[in-house]
């Protein structure tokens, strides 16, 4: 029987959206109030991160049975980042000069205040260096990875583990059992939290538009519209393209995570939907392993939306203040941002803190300048947490592919709008997919 369409979670994600731009639009005092409601259901989801994403990689790496096979995953997962990271770095470019959406702002910088800047130029996340970054991920002691949340070091210390279960064979079977119940806990847990997206979606998204307004979009509408075409672009040709040769269409892809990429709209955080996202894709078809692998380290190494964002922001407020980049420069300026990029967490306002380490490093565009579009960053963010999404939902089935790690007809089934019914006789699961209603 078909489930009312009220029940549906889009729907009521969606339902939730509208009703705070509303809100935010005709009452935005009432709308700052309900701030707590978003930053809750972030708080709920990265409460769950951790456990999630340890139990899924030490499980799958001890399913693997061979650590060779975990270092040639790892190694293709990160090949594959830094290809479409890199065009996603360049069309940012490609489009800001072919859209020129700075042109006729002139702004002269010495009229530009960088103290309301200062605060996202100042933290330290990404102004370490190399070596910085990478004693980061490893963390103070065990359990300081979950203590902070930190999507890097959790998975550091869940390879770790995984590694050490692995190698210690039959030994450590009870642990494997007993960590795969806890998955299946957790990631009930995670079917509770996510019945409270609706309320979190509203919040968010009331907030934003009540503190910024619709109104603080018109003037810098051209830069925002060149954005979205760009990234729409990024997603229809790109990813698209891999997609297609990998054998599975984007866009189904993309109907069968709907749900997910409603959560991210509204929050603007693709840490909303992680966990539903690693569950969703081994239901596709993908393995365990390759799931646990590769979804937590694309969500730090494999940042389309921010590395799109990245460029053409640079760009923009280049051409707003008639600065003339080189090609060295751009050139610079691409190998900057596929460093500060790294390790960019997920939240609200990172592509925003990667932006200003970028122009730290390459001070040809002045940081002062980036007062410019603090305004209307945040509604810029929702597209940015939607590709970096889609984009690690594709790099996963990709890699499934790669390693033969794909159940092709499972997802041919389900991208197709079948649906499967498990049953289970004297302890063998059966699998029966019938054509949906």
């Amino acid at each position: 029987m078909r489930q009312p369409f009220y029940k549906i979670l889009y729907v009521q994600v969606l339902a939730a959206i509208a009703a705070g731009i509303l809100l935010g639009h005709l009452y935005p005092h009432y709308a700052l109030a309900m701030k707590p409601l978003g930053d809750a259901f972030i708080k709920l989801i990265r409460m769950i991160i951790g456990p999630v994403i340890f139990c899924t990689v030490v499980t799958g790496i001890s399913s693997m049975g061979d650590l060779k096979k975990v270092g040639r995953v790892g190694g293709k997962a990160l090949i594959y980042f830094e290809v479409v990271s890199s065009v996603a770095l360049a069309i940012g470019l490609l489009f800001g000069h072919l859209l020129h959406p700075g042109d006729g702002f002139n702004v002269a910088i010495s009229s530009l205040d960088s103290r309301a800047v200062a605060g996202f130029v100042n933290q330290p996340e990404h102004l370490d260096g190399l070596g910085g970054f990478v004693l980061g991920i490893i963390p103070t002691s065990f359990f300081d990875a979950f203590a902070k949340g930190d999507t890097l070091p959790i998975l550091f210390v869940s390879l770790m583990f995984g590694i050490a279960v692995s190698a210690a064979g039959d030994h450590a079977k009870g642990m494997t059992a007993t960590i795969e119940r806890f998955s299946a806990v957790f990631f009930s847990l995670v079917k509770i939290i996510t019945k409270a997206a609706p309320a979190g979606a509203f919040g968010a998204i009331a907030f934003t538009v009540g503190k910024y307004g619709i109104a603080s979009l018109i003037p810098l509408f051209k830069l925002i519209l060149t954005f979205y075409v760009t990234a729409f672009a990024f997603v229809a040709i790109v990813l698209a393209a891999v997609a297609r040769l990998s054998g599975f269409s984007v866009f189904r892809l993309l109907a069968y995570l709907k749900e997910e990429l409603f959560i991210v709209l509204g929050t603007s955080t693709s840490e909303a939907a992680l966990p539903q996202l690693m569950e969703k894709l081994e239901r596709l078809g993908c393995s365990k392993a390759v799931v646990g692998l590769v979804v937590p380290t694309g969500y730090s190494f494999n940042l389309d939306g921010a590395n799109i964002y990245m460029t053409l922001a640079v760009l923009f407020l280049a051409q707003a203040t008639n600065i003339h980049l080189t090609m060295g420069q751009e050139a610079t300026l691409l190998a900057v941002t596929m460093l500060t990029s790294k390790g960019s967490s997920a939240v609200v306002g990172a592509g925003f803190v990667a932006l200003a380490a970028s122009l730290a490093v390459v001070p040809t565009v002045p940081v002062a300048a980036m007062v410019l579009i603090l305004g209307i960053d945040r509604f810029m963010a929702e597209c940015r947490s939607l590709v970096n999404f889609i984009g690690n939902a594709v790099a996963v089935v990709v890699v499934s592919a790669w390693e033969g790690e794909l159940d092709r007809s499972k997802m041919n089934a389900v991208l197709h709008g079948e649906r499967s019914v498990d049953v289970t006789y004297e302890g063998v699961t059966f699998v029966r997919t019938d054509e949906a209603e």
